[in-house]
């Protein structure tokens, strides 16, 4: 085990809410160290849809995942986080006021003043078709998710489902792939309607294929795929010529060690208040898409204000006390002296 690392506060999850989060605790002197389980920052932006665009975050007409990534590391770049990937918190215990301990699966230990869980949904693992043998093919052929476009110029993609994800990546994938077929065991689609209507009209130009069917098998070898069975919708089967499968099932969230740490749950989730968006446990918060109250959103922007308003309470269990008085990054010179802008 590694010697404990004392700071003032422990946020769990590199995502847009744990990024911004920084920023906010960082103009109240708020020091910082950053878990997160992936192998870099960004979350579910940057694992799931790096290069998607973003359209509702505020100034920014339009955003990648990876884009937005950058910006909200750069923009806590003043306050020196500390971050430590490839780690999942396992324990999480609380040993007195304004006193955690934290250990993580790396064996790393953390002593705390304040918790900010900001791990989007928990751990979210992708839902596999029940096709056989796909298992063979995973990582060369067939993909959960898109990190590299690129990566798909010039191949036969198959793409499976009927939600945004498909519809999305079909629209977006299809100038790039040599051929392209989207499967979708019928002819109604759950995505936006906008992503529907264009994804007609490539069919309509003959840019793409659509087929209602569901895939029943897969054809290759050495986990290189060849193509795929599909069994339409009225009992036909014929064969698709694919070299790249991209199932959409959606996600099967997980919430992990969380649902350990005595918080009150929700349906999976944690339950927080508004005015603070703290737990159930004091100096514990929740920030993000983890979190619960009512009228909850699930939008980075709101993220963004929680985390706001988490900072407020953070530093008056970091700082008992003290005044805190609120400040603008307009015209506080203080403010603009901690971002390096006076």
């Amino acid at each position: 085990m590694s010697d404990v690392i004392t700071t003032d506060a422990v946020i769990i999850g590199a995502g847009p809410c744990g990024l911004f989060s920084v920023f906010e605790l960082g103009l109240l002197d708020i020091k910082c160290h950053v878990i997160d389980i992936l192998d870099r920052p960004g979350g579910q932006c940057a694992e799931l849809y790096p290069e998607k665009p973003i359209y509702d975050i505020p100034a920014l007409v339009s955003v990648s995942g990876a884009e937005l990534t950058t910006r909200l590391m750069e923009q806590a770049k003043p306050f020196h986080p500390q971050f430590h990937f490839n780690q999942m918190v396992t324990a999480l215990e609380k040993r007195g006021e304004n006193d955690f301990y934290l250990t993580t699966d790396g064996g790393l230990q953390f002593n705390c003043k304040v918790v900010v869980i900001a791990a989007g949904g928990g751990s979210f693992q992708p839902k596999k078709p029940p096709i056989p043998g796909i298992d063979a093919y995973e990582g060369q052929s067939v993909f959960y998710s898109v990190k590299k476009m690129e990566a798909l110029r010039g191949r036969d993609v198959l793409i499976v489902g009927g939600g945004d994800s498909a519809l999305d990546w079909t629209n977006n994938l299809q100038p790039l792939a040599k051929s392209l077929t989207l499967i979708h065991r019928r002819d109604e689609f759950r995505a936006a309607p906008d992503s529907v209507n264009k994804m007609r009209e490539l069919v309509a130009a003959g840019h793409m294929q659509l087929k209602i069917g569901q895939v029943t098998g897969l054809k290759g070898e050495a986990g290189v795929l060849s193509g795929a069975t599909v069994k339409g919708a009225d009992g036909s089967i014929i064969d698709v010529a694919c070299n790249a499968l991209l199932p959409f099932f959606g996600l099967t969230m997980k919430l992990g060690p969380v649902a350990n740490w005595g918080l009150n749950l929700n349906e999976n989730l944690v339950a927080v208040d508004t005015a603070k968006f703290e737990t159930s446990v004091p100096g514990i918060f929740a920030i993000g898409d983890i979190n619960t109250y009512p009228g909850k959103l699930k939008l980075i922007l709101s993220g963004f204000h929680e985390a706001a308003l988490m900072a407020q309470q953070a530093f008056r269990y970091i700082n008992p006390g003290e005044r805190l008085v609120f400040q603008y990054t307009t015209s506080s010179t203080n403010l603009q002296k901690k971002l390096g802008v006076e």
